[in-house]
């Protein structure tokens, strides 16, 4: 194996003439630089100096061997300098994945203060709903995910593999016509008082805990319409076609108009995080990127 740093000895004694002179241009004893070129030729398993008189010339091998040194000095320089600029937020690259909802409410906000403070820190966004995004990132097809939970779920997933950041607590709320009965209700309504309306979904897994939440009422929800376009829903609702239950974080991505939202009872609540692999904790660009969707969290549960 030949080392670096006995390449920059043999390049100096190459430019120098001797090991004194060598030793002197790097900073160290002839004897070190002695140590050091036995070392290499140990390595490469051949000579590559030869004393004539009080200078030492290069063999043949010794000859390549500095030919070759200087690029290999050079890429490792600018290897070195390019892992310094990664560590120090100079340089970087972080793949994300969210939800919808957390990329158009969440990811905006972090991402801006994100290249504020690191202007050479690059970060892709691509969109996948859990429990997809989660397996994105277990497999290496991205450095952070954004999911979400429901508390107290059937089958919640598990991340205990993951390091987990919390970002906010996000609950679920109803939505209705602006001329419907309860829209002007103070307080909060019980989901059982929607039980014979016509019901519009949202996305397969807030529709399995609507399904959950209506049958844990003593009710089953007649699905008139789903579709996973949160604009749609509030469209369908503001309309007159039906009731829905959608996150609030969902419900500020979009600007609902013709609608009313109405707080539930019980309350249904899902746990939403940004997930990393702990390898990937260590990097410091994808922990710049996990503060500020910290952050960005915390400002979205303030400004409720």
């Amino acid at each position: 194996m030949i080392e670096a740093r006995h390449l920059r000895v043999l390049r100096a004694v190459a430019s120098t003439g001797s090991f004194s002179a060598a030793g002197r241009e790097l900073g160290c004893t002839q004897p070190a630089v002695s140590q050091q070129m036995k070392a290499l030729e140990a390595s490469v398993g051949t000579p590559l100096l030869v004393r004539t008189g009080r200078e030492m010339r290069l063999t043949q091998a010794g000859e390549a061997l500095v030919r070759h040194a200087a690029g290999i000095i050079a890429g490792l320089t600018a290897a070195e300098e390019e892992v310094a600029a990664i560590a120090g937020l100079r340089a970087g690259r972080v793949r994300l994945v969210s939800f919808p909802s957390g990329s158009s409410t969440l990811v905006p906000t972090a991402l801006a203060a994100l290249r504020a403070a690191h202007p050479g820190t690059r970060v892709s966004l691509e969109e996948a709903e859990p429990p997809n995004s989660v397996e994105l990132l277990r497999e290496g097809d991205c450095d952070v995910a954004l999911a979400f939970r429901y508390e107290d779920a059937a089958g919640a997933e598990e991340w205990d593999d993951l390091v987990v950041r919390p970002l906010l607590t996000d609950r679920l709320v109803a939505l209705v016509p602006e001329g419907h009965r309860l829209a002007r209700t103070e307080g909060s309504v019980a989901i059982g008082e929607l039980a014979r309306e016509s019901w519009i979904a949202g996305c397969p897994r807030c529709r399995g805990q609507l399904v959950e939440v209506c049958e844990g009422a003593g009710f089953s929800p007649r699905i008139d319409f789903a579709t996973d376009d949160y604009p749609a829903v509030v469209g369908l609702v503001g309309a007159g076609l039906g009731v829905a239950v959608l996150p609030q974080l969902a419900v500020e991505s979009v600007r609902p108009r013709g609608v009313r939202t109405v707080t539930l009872e019980p309350a249904v609540r899902r746990e939403i995080v940004a997930l990393t692999l702990p390898d990937l904790a260590q990097v410091p660009a994808v922990t710049a990127t996990l503060d500020e969707l910290g952050r960005a969290g915390a400002r979205q549960s303030a400004a409720r």
